[in-house]
């Protein structure tokens, strides 16, 4: 049973490991494109702005939902008083120390106002679903410039392969050349043209490098990342790009439509406002409302009279019998004040009430009218917002399209040249090694088709972005 449990233990230990280099990059820093994006995710400030402006956009809208409900509030009091005052308990006037406490429980709640306050939660949700896409909007506009980041790495890293072998070819011939020219069979002209050569790749390898590590300073920057001299990125197929696209401007831009958070915020801006001017307009409406309460108090004053026992009493009057003033006796009562204990009067002193109002607005200087106005100008901004954003993106998605048919042409026809320039300079090469051209022709036909490579390899990934954009309009998968 031990010999299990271990051997349990020991797998789990295996595969967590497994599990997290999944989506995290390699002990020697080789990133993937979803790796790279996902991890601008999480350290972006803007995404993190625009998140939690979505929050709060949340916290508005529940608010807005739970103002529709009654209100209920509770209301306690204790006072003691010194001199005269009013008795609560028998609303006359006293004369002494009173000790007294009052109890309330309320609520309100708003029938009817023009359907204002269904309005401004409408409105909320609105604001908080385009808060949600605003949050999108931010992790599209850090996916795009990872995108095309992440290309240029790997295009600049190409041309320098390309460049370092160039390095690798020309000093080869430097060091042929040095052993003819120790022969007497070439010129030192020779020799020192192609160590000029050689000084020149070695100057485009160093520029090469300085742009690459620029590059990759720039990524990590965007992932919010440190720099690292050793990052890597995964390359990416080319089979997949390398095609005609199989979409038009219009199916594009359709799309887009349908997909961009950009263009759905904007639509949702919109509705937003115009459940606004209806929550306005809703307060120039009388409002009906109902309210009500129940109520108690104490007093430290309150009492009950006990009977104790009747006497009679002489009382000033008199009544004239044989000539004789008799007094007249009249009964009188005694009583002991008990004091009403606190419970008691709670019971005793409850009551409650019942109002159903109507507020209705006549005259608060025109600011709800001028508010009114306000909020249609407002909406006519974001209508006009929503359209430009409409505009720049159908632009864009143009600008791309025509920019992504003239490299896929440029690329098959360099693909063409870089065939024609090869032959040419595997030719010229072996004329070189045979003495039969000049080391500058040699030259000539070697740059001729070191440019056309660097030319090939930047239009290749030229073309691989503006696929990549297309696709994202469209929200088709990116890796």
């Amino acid at each position: 049973m031990k010999k299990i449990i271990i051997l349990i233990l020991v797998l789990i230990c295996v595969a967590l490991p497994k599990t997290n280099a999944q989506n995290s990059p390699s002990a020697d820093n080789v990133y993937t494109l979803q790796q790279c994006v996902e991890t601008a995710f999480k350290n972006n400030a803007d995404v993190k702005q625009a998140e939690l402006l979505a929050e709060s956009a949340r916290i508005n809208y529940n608010q807005s939902k739970t103002s529709m409900l009654p209100d209920l509030n509770a209301g306690i009091s204790h006072s003691s008083y010194n001199g005269r005052s009013i008795n609560p308990y028998t609303n006359s006037y006293i004369n002494e120390q009173n000790n007294a406490a009052s109890y309330s429980l309320q609520s309100s709640v708003v029938l009817w106002n023009g359907c204002s306050l269904h309005n401004y939660m409408k409105q909320n949700e609105l604001n908080y679903e385009a808060g949600k896409m605003d949050a999108q909007n931010a992790k599209d506009k850090i996916t795009i410039s990872i995108i095309l980041n992440y290309l240029y790495v790997l295009s600049t890293q190409e041309q320098l392969n390309i460049a370092l072998a160039q390095v690798e070819a020309t000093q080869k011939k430097v060091e042929l050349l040095e052993i003819k020219n120790e022969q007497g069979a070439i010129t030192p002209a020779d020799l020192y043209d192609m160590k000029g050569q050689l000084a020149n790749d070695e100057l485009s390898v160093v520029s090469t490098k300085n742009s690459l590590e620029s590059a990759k300073l720039t990524l990590a920057q965007l992932m919010n990342i440190p720099y690292s001299e050793n990052m890597k990125l995964l390359a990416i197929s080319d089979d997949a790009f390398l095609q005609p696209y199989n979409a038009s401007i219009s199916e594009v831009y359709d799309n887009a439509l349908n997909h961009l958070a950009l263009v759905k915020s904007a639509d949702l801006k919109v509705a937003g406002a115009d459940k606004n001017i209806k929550a306005i307009k809703g307060q120039l409406m009388p409002t009906l409302y109902l309210s009500g309460g129940i109520y108690t108090n104490y007093s430290s004053t309150a009492n009950t009279q006990e009977f104790v026992s009747t006497t009679d009493v002489q009382t000033p009057d008199y009544v004239m019998l044989n000539n004789a003033k008799n007094p007249v006796y009249t009964p009188q009562s005694t009583y002991n004040a008990i004091p009403i204990t606190y419970g008691s009067q709670l019971n005793n002193n409850f009551n409650s009430a019942v109002s159903l109002g109507l507020q209705i607005p006549l005259l608060n200087g025109f600011q709800v009218r001028n508010k009114l106005k306000q909020a249609k100008v407002a909406q006519e901004q974001l209508t006009v917002e929503a359209q430009h954003t409409r505009d720049l993106l159908r632009k864009a998605i143009e600008l791309d399209f025509v920019n992504m048919n003239s490299d896929y042409s440029a690329y098959k026809i360099l693909l063409k040249q870089v065939d024609d320039f090869e032959q040419s300079f595997r030719a010229a090469e072996v004329r070189f090694e045979q003495g039969a051209i000049s080391t500058v022709d040699f030259v000539i036909a070697k740059n001729n088709f070191d440019r056309v490579l660097i030319n090939l390899v930047s239009i290749k990934y030229n073309y691989i972005l503006r696929t990549k954009l297309l696709d994202f309009y469209q929200d088709k998968a990116l890796w």
